[in-house]
């Protein structure tokens, strides 16, 4: 590998060389590298070149072996992005050099894979950028479409959450949200009738950012994957109104649908909180309330929550709540009507997204990241998990 790095006699081209701003740089001498690979540490000879108009010097052989302000080559590093995705930075360490003889210290594995996941951050952005110009082609998509968006709290430094009311003893936040969606498509129905996700069809996208920006991102997501190609368009999520709110904005004409499972824990509570000392009438108010749910019949659920006569004060108001929250959502309750339809009502393909992309590898113990860092992994997790990790490094390659 070494004989074959420094086989162009450390990339020399002429006494001088265009240095890029527009000058020439002259060569000054040969400077060598010591670069760690997948196979062992090589010594590489680069010829260095200064420029008297940009007062700097320049290594051209850096450039064409991607190895620019670093020491460790792209393959080393594309192992550091896989391991910094998937575990704790010194967990990643300890497996490349047990299983690749890699050794890197633990900063650099989490240098290196923030460093990759800003990158793909910028694949990323420059995908929306061509989608919304129309100089990226979408994805032909199936006839039924499903965009499923959700939030999870990450645990950030301090510095991160000033200003921020939490839900702590002392009204400090200790985390920040970040907002995932889920894009799938459905084909087919099973042999009970029920919808079946196609199969690898699912796409993550997600971030610590504000509902805005996130719109944006999940939007033009759904344009790569065939967004106006699709014949009917469904939006899930909880009650959340930054979704609808989404939804209304991005995806006008779309479906939208409350996740049942999710409004069955709020007619749970409402039984639990009025008929606490009594479980056995919690249960059948509850299961009572569930079949209502179920056949879409909101009116009828709603007006029995009316007649409940709460004993206290909180028991009043978390029944109020209820109300409001399904009288608010009502349309986006129609449950025997959407089954009728072959449709999902339910977001767990989303919900399983923000303990498989966000907390399986952001929120374990002791973990506290900044936006940034935190920003970078997500990339990095909704890239590889989407099925996207040959392609970025593809993209890469080529700019």
């Amino acid at each position: 590998m070494e004989k074959v790095l420094n086989a162009d006699h450390g990339g020399y081209d002429g006494a001088r060389i265009n240095c890029g701003a527009g000058h020439r740089a002259r060569f000054v001498d040969y400077r060598r590298k010591a670069l760690t690979t997948v196979l062992a540490e090589v010594s590489v000879s680069r010829a260095y070149y200064y420029c008297s108009g940009c007062g700097g010097g320049t290594i051209p052989k850096d450039r064409e072996l991607d190895i620019v302000g670093t020491s460790l080559s792209p393959g080393v590093r594309r192992m550091i992005g896989r391991v910094g995705a998937k575990e704790p930075f010194n967990e990643g360490r300890g497996d490349l050099e047990e299983l690749a003889g890699v050794v890197v210290r633990t900063k650099e594995v989490e240098r290196v894979a923030e460093g990759i996941g800003a990158q793909v951050e910028v694949m990323f952005k420059n995908e929306r950028a061509g989608l919304l110009s129309g100089k990226v082609i979408s994805m032909q998509a199936p006839s039924t479409f499903y965009i499923v968006m959700d939030a999870t709290g990450v645990p950030v430094v301090p510095r991160e959450t000033e200003g921020r009311k939490g839900k702590g003893n002392n009204g400090a936040s200790k985390t920040r949200d970040a907002k995932l969606a889920a894009i799938f498509t459905q084909t087919r129905l099973d042999e009970k009738g029920r919808p079946v996700r196609d199969e690898a069809s699912t796409t993550y996208v997600g971030a610590i950012e504000t509902a805005a920006e996130f719109g944006v991102r999940v939007y033009t997501e759904a344009l790569r994957r065939g967004l106006l190609h699709a014949q009917r368009v469904i939006v899930l999520g909880d009650g959340a109104p930054w979704i609808w709110g989404l939804a209304d904005l991005h995806f006008p004409g779309a479906i939208q649908i409350v996740d049942l499972y999710h409004a069955r824990e709020h007619l749970a509570l409402v039984g639990n909180v009025v008929y606490s000392a009594d479980a056995k009438r919690a249960s059948q108010w509850t299961a009572a309330r569930s079949a209502q749910l179920d056949a879409g019949d909101i009116a009828a659920l709603t007006a029995a929550m009316q007649r409940l006569r709460p004993k206290d004060a909180n028991a009043s108001a978390v029944v109020q709540r209820a109300i409001a929250y399904f009288r608010t959502n009502a349309e986006r309750m129609r449950y025997a009507d959407f089954r009728r339809q072959g449709l999902f009502v339910g977001s767990g393909v989303v919900e399983a997204g923000c303990k498989t992309v966000v907390g399986r590898r952001l929120k374990q113990s002791g973990m506290h990241w900044t936006v940034r860092g935190a920003n970078a992994i997500i990339a990095l997790r909704c890239c590889h998990i989407s099925g996207r990790w040959e392609e970025f490094w593809e993209d890469r390659a080529l700019a």
